[in-house]
């Protein structure tokens, strides 16, 4: 399979890689969960400490994704990449 782009790169691995998927997924939950916090006019402690720590757990799980990816890149070029 050709890949083009990073974006054409991600959506392979979200076909093929079963915990790169997961990952996708369970981003996606928090950022729904963040934009739903953010729409509120004003939030509560709880709601507050909620807040730090999903940006927290979503930035582990992209931070995941972009090692999965660029594990993937350097498998099948042989070649590392660098940002």
């Amino acid at each position: 399979m050709m890949v083009h782009s990073h974006e054409d790169l991600r959506q392979a691995l979200a076909e093929q890689n079963a915990e790169y998927r997961r990952l996708l997924a369970e981003h996606a939950d928090y950022e729904s969960r963040l934009t739903e916090l953010q729409g509120k006019a004003v939030l509560d402690e709880s709601e507050r400490v909620e807040t730090v720590n999903l940006k927290k757990q979503k930035l582990v799980v992209k931070d995941r994704m972009e090692r999965i990816l660029r594990e993937h890149l350097e498998r099948t070029t042989g070649a590392g990449v660098r940002h």
